[in-house]
């Protein structure tokens, strides 16, 4: 839908999973109590939309958690789709009241219950208690955008990303700063390694190349394995002829990645809790 309006937010959280607090804030234009949240920008990630937006809007930098339904409303005649998030503290630049927003209260989750102005904004605290909070994110992305396979004349493994792909890769740059992966591994193709070295620049991290990540050494049982061995944060880039097998192993879950684009996997221990899908 062509006239959908997009925005992004989170439900912040602290303290013990338990018995989390969680912030809320005050609009003085509406005169409302909800969620740090706001529009998409032209050609923005959504994920990195909401990162901005709670900056923003509390001073916090946050880290991500799974994702929470979405919100639907009508807005001056128009439907209004926000994305929600979990989400963790992990710097504060010190909150600085303004004209969008005066007030922000960290609050037991029953006292943000009643304070809070809609009943969907309700609806997000019931979903934010529903699974774990404290989870371990699996980042699964197939590569970018590399041109047509019969095109290219040499080894397929040496096929670059093209225009569409540096773009793609550039903007899950953007993503990846809300999942804060401690590990990059990719498959020795080098549309794969460029997909995250936009990432792994700007962070100053180091790529893992794993054979059996490529589609000619792709195992049903090695790989899965190795990626199920991964237990820190971690981002993972990969093929379309690999992915959907990989991720059915380790979630029993059916994802269709297109080009660029990457599931999550939110993890506790072994168990997959959450699995998500987004765009390039």
């Amino acid at each position: 839908m062509t006239d959908l309006l997009r925005a992004a937010g989170a439900v912040l959280w602290r303290g013990e999973e338990s018995s989390p607090e969680v912030a809320v804030i005050h609009r003085p234009d509406y005169d409302d109590w909800t969620f740090p949240k706001g529009k998409l920008k032209s050609g923005e990630h959504v994920i990195a939309a909401g990162l901005r937006e709670v900056r923003e809007e509390t001073g916090l930098t946050v880290v991500l958690g799974r994702a929470l339904p979405p919100v639907h409303y009508m807005s001056a005649g128009r439907l209004k789709r926000v994305d929600y998030w979990t989400g963790r503290a992990l710097s504060d630049d010190g909150f600085e009241p303004g004209e969008e927003v005066d007030e922000l209260r960290w609050l037991p989750v029953e006292q943000a219950r009643r304070l809070l102005t809609y009943e969907w904004d309700a609806g997000l605290l019931r979903a934010l208690r529903a699974a774990p909070l404290v989870t371990v994110p699996l980042v699964l992305v197939r590569h970018g955008s590399a041109g047509s396979r019969n095109e290219w004349a040499d080894d397929d493994a040496a096929r670059p990303l093209d225009t569409d792909g540096a773009s793609q890769a550039a903007n899950l740059a953007t993503a990846l700063p809300a999942y804060r992966p401690e590990s990059l591994v990719s498959s020795p193709s080098a549309r794969c390694v460029q997909t995250l070295e936009p990432y792994a620049e700007r962070v100053g991290a180091d790529i893992r190349i794993e054979p059996l990540l490529s589609e000619e050494s792709q195992d049903p049982q090695k790989t899965p394995a190795l990626v199920r061995g991964i237990t820190q944060p971690a981002v993972v880039c990969s093929h379309g002829k690999v992915l959907p097998a990989l991720i059915q192993a380790l979630s029993g879950t059916n994802v269709h990645l297109r080009k660029g684009a990457f599931s999550v996997l939110h993890r506790v221990g072994d168990k997959v809790v959450s699995v998500e899908r987004y765009p390039a």
